[in-house]
C-alpha cells in the first residue's frame, strides 16, 4: 500500500460554485459556476443593446453602460451558436482581484446568472469539483 503524500498548491482553490463580486458593475455579488469546459466567461443580462463602441444592458434592476470589447459567436452547451458582446471588467472572488472578459447574455433558465470560465480562472485558482464556496468568507460564530 502507498502513503498518500501531503500535497501543497501554490494557487489557491475554488469550488465549482463561488461567490463573485463585480465592483464595477455596481458592486452586485452573484454566484458563479466554475465552468472549466466554456472558454469564456458569460453574466446573465437583459435587455443587451450595441451602439458603437458602447453596449447598454440591465443587471438586476440597474442598467450599465460599457465599452464593447469585441462581439464573439460563442456556442452554448445547447449547441445553439450566437453573437455576444463581450465586455472587460474587474472579479473578485474571495480575496483575489482580477480583470477579466465577460460575454453578456440570456441566463435566465440556467442555474446561476454568471460562468466564470478557463480564461478568467487561468493561473488564478485549482477548481476542486466537490465543494462549494470555498473562498467565501466565514461567519463569525455567535
Amino acid at each position: 500500500m502507498t502513503a498518500l503524500r501531503p500535497t501543497t498548491y501554490p494557487i489557491p482553490l475554488i469550488g465549482w460554485k463561488e461567490e463573485v463580486h463585480l465592483p464595477e458593475l455596481g458592486g452586485v455579488r452573484i454566484h458563479a459556476k466554475i465552468d472549466t469546459g466554456a472558454r469564456t466567461s458569460a453574466l446573465h443580462a437583459d435587455t443587451i443593446a450595441i451602439s458603437g463602441k458602447r453596449v447598454s444592458f440591465k443587471l438586476g434592476s440597474r442598467w450599465h453602460e460599457m465599452r464593447l470589447v469585441d462581439v464573439k459567436r460563442i456556442k452554448s452547451s445547447n449547441g445553439f451558436s450566437e453573437m455576444r458582446p463581450v465586455v472587460e471588467t474587474v472579479v473578485e472572488v474571495g480575496t483575489h482581484r482580477f480583470f477579466t472578459s465577460i460575454t453578456l447574455t440570456d441566463r435566465r433558465d440556467m442555474g446561476v446568472p454568471m460562468l466564470l470560465g478557463r480564461e478568467a480562472i487561468r493561473g488564478h485558482f485549482l477548481v476542486q469539483p466537490a465543494r462549494s464556496f470555498l473562498l467565501r468568507p466565514k461567519k463569525a460564530r455567535p
